[in-house]
């Protein structure tokens, strides 16, 4: 035991190893070795030495503790849950126990009954700051945020470098859209501990959503060397905002991918062939909800064609209750709810299901499912439509895009192979109503302004972007920049930002958040919408035109940058595609000065909303099965 207290781990082992030759089935040493086994990283062997000991010692609560850590360790939600309920009834007041029956039911995603766990636990010891924080993170999930910031408060008024609650605090703060405070939340721990594995990431995607750009013109001139080091805690789609390398991406998505999956182990299915009368597609997504995904997507699963498919949903996320969900269910064969199952329980429902066909729907988004995907379960793994590149996982076989999004000249930096649909890759649902517009002094516009627009979120705002749309506003005469309202601080920034550039902030009018059908009818009172780069609209955009606004789009050099020119080529307007910034300014100020030219493509664009194929879903479907069709050939023989 003092070999063991003091690290050196072979001695103990050889010791311990001992000591069982002669007393087998002995309680404590059996305890010990397990707890070894588990330092180690050997969780099943250290299963197989707890269940010796707590053969000679029943119940035991310092046993049953370890245990439930284990298993924690190996995914096993449900056991570790029994097991620290074992040990409560042994002992209730275990402090240990309490607070750990918590985490396991975070992960079992029951964040109410853990925060009941972790309030039981401050209760016994009110200082101890992990159980703080993990209260916090538990509020933090309920979305409980001002009650979550208080708890990582608490945590860091006992112990003020407790790394874990800056850090927690800091994403708190983000979700509460205090960008600023979150940035300079990380900013702190950074200077104390400049390689934290999440701070980092987590620190550049603040300074975005600030619009800080002194700080992410910083960020991007350290982030090349940080991802070819193999920092793996920058988020792919917080890169995707920082360079439009395509290596660079593909490296970072690796990077990441490598943290989110699991050691590799024998593929869940190992070349069988299914017999089905149809194709069987399961959808994996995180976003059965109201979410830009949903919106795109529920038509299409109405208008597949069932006696060649049959449609699965796998939800890993959220229940909304909205009727968005509740269409989607509809629109499926089969429905499967497995936001509380482990990946590896996801992976075997999809197994068991005989699933031919799993598209993933979120890629390296909230929700990713690569832990699932990493067990192979299907015979054919795709990503599409939720994340705009490479996963940089080895074990997604292919990549639904189009000619214009990732062109084939660009394969080599895709881990997928790419599968391009014949018009565009986007789907839009052409069911959708567009409500009638209010006036514009409803919406804060004046009446008699030329309207730019742009509904992205700030985060995607880059300061050359900005200093474009300054110098529209300069040079068309009383014009109004019309954006999404995201939040107080980011306004006052921008408009802040305006001043600096000689542009009176009150030209800058910020959308409040409106239902979708209210949301696509305003769009009619703005003039044209501005796009952005390098990471472009995508929903946003197909919005804008659905609803009749012409889009000025910049094509980009990867692919969230080119999105918009996909959806204008599959909309009959590639006229409205630049080619380079200096002829996106260029264009948006002709545009701005011949309102006839403007009318005459508003004309276009609603001709074409009949007979262009971005606005043709049953001609999309058409094309995505046939891509599955042909992706099932590729993989099987």
């Amino acid at each position: 035991m003092v070999c063991h207290k003091q690290g050196d781990l072979a001695q103990a082992e050889s010791l311990y190893q001992q000591l069982l030759c002669a007393h087998p089935d002995h309680g404590v040493v059996n305890h010990l070795m397990g707890v070894l086994r588990a330092q180690q990283e050997r969780h099943d062997d250290a299963m197989s030495f707890y269940e010796i000991s707590l053969k000679t010692k029943p119940g035991d609560p310092s046993v049953l503790l370890d245990a439930s850590n284990t298993l924690l360790k190996l995914e096993r939600f449900d056991e570790a849950l029994n097991t620290l309920e074992t040990a409560l009834i042994a002992r209730p007041d275990y402090f240990e126990a309490i607070n750990n029956r918590g985490i396991v039911l975070r992960k079992l995603k029951r964040p109410l009954e853990a925060l009941a766990c972790f309030d039981a636990a401050l209760s016994l010891k009110p200082q101890d700051v992990a159980a703080w924080s993990n209260r916090g993170n538990a509020l933090q999930e309920l979305r409980r945020l001002d009650e979550a910031l208080e708890s990582f408060d608490q945590a860091l008024a006992i112990r003020p470098d407790f790394r874990e609650a800056q850090l927690n605090r800091g994403v708190t703060l983000h979700m509460m859209r205090r960008f600023a405070d979150a940035l300079a939340e990380f900013d702190r721990l950074l200077a104390v501990d400049p390689g934290h594995p999440k701070a980092y990431g987590e620190a550049l995607g603040s300074a975005l959503h600030a619009c800080d750009w002194a700080r992410t013109a910083q960020f991007a001139a350290e982030i090349p060397a940080r991802v070819k080091d193999g920092i793996t805690e920058i988020p792919p789609l917080t890169l995707m905002n920082y360079s439009s390398d395509p290596a660079l991406l593909l490296r970072g998505a690796r990077n990441r991918t490598d943290v989110l999956t699991p050691k590799a182990s024998a593929p869940l299915w190992s070349s069988e062939t299914y017999r089905h009368g149809r194709v069987r597609v399961a959808y994996l997504s995180y976003d059965f909800r109201v979410h830009p995904v949903a919106f795109q997507l529920t038509q299409i699963l109405e208008t597949h064609d069932r006696t060649r498919f049959e449609i699965i949903g796998i939800s890993s996320g959220p229940d909304d209750g909205s009727d968005t969900r509740a269409r989607m269910i509809r629109a499926l064969d089969q429905f499967h709810d497995v936001r509380t199952f482990t990946p590896r329980r996801i992976a075997e429902t999809l197994r068991a299901l005989e699933v031919d066909i799993v598209v993933d729907l979120n890629g390296h988004t909230e929700g990713a499912s690569f832990a699932a995907l990493a067990f192979r379960p299907c015979p054919v793994q795709a990503t599409w439509l939720g994340y705009p590149g490479t996963t940089g996982a080895d074990f997604i076989d292919y990549l639904i895009a189009d000619r214009v999004v990732a062109p084939l000249a660009q394969q080599e930096f895709y881990s997928e192979k790419l599968v391009h649909l014949p018009d565009r890759f986007f789907p839009t649902d052409t069911s959708r109503p567009v409500g009638i517009a209010p006036n514009r002094a409803e919406a804060g516009l004046p009446n008699d302004s030329f309207v730019f627009c742009c509904f992205n979120n700030n985060w995607k705002i880059a300061a050359p972007v900005f200093d474009i749309w300054m110098r529209l506003l300069r040079d068309v005469p009383g014009s109004t920049l019309w954006l999404k309202d995201y939040g107080d601080s980011a306004a006052t920034v921008l408009r802040r930002e305006a001043m600096a550039r000689g542009i009176a902030p009150g030209r800058l009018v910020f959308a409040k958040n409106a239902p979708l059908e209210e949301h696509l009818a305003r769009h009619q009172l703005a003039d044209l919408f501005l796009d952005t780069l390098p990471y472009g609209a995508h929903a946003t955009a197909a919005d804008a035109l659905w609803a009749g606004l012409p889009v000025l789009t910049c094509l980009g050099e990867v692919f969230p940058g080119r999105v918009g020119a996909s959806l204008l080529t599959a909309a009959g307007l590639p006229e409205l595609i630049a080619p380079s910034a200096q002829d996106y300014e260029t264009m948006a100020l002709a545009l701005a000065r011949d309102p006839a030219r403007l009318k005459h493509i508003r004309e276009q664009l609603a001709a074409n909303r009949t007979t262009a194929p971005l606005f043709d879903t049953a001609r999309f479907t058409r094309n995505l099965e046939s891509a599955f069709v042909a992706m099932l050939k590729g993989k099987t023989g």
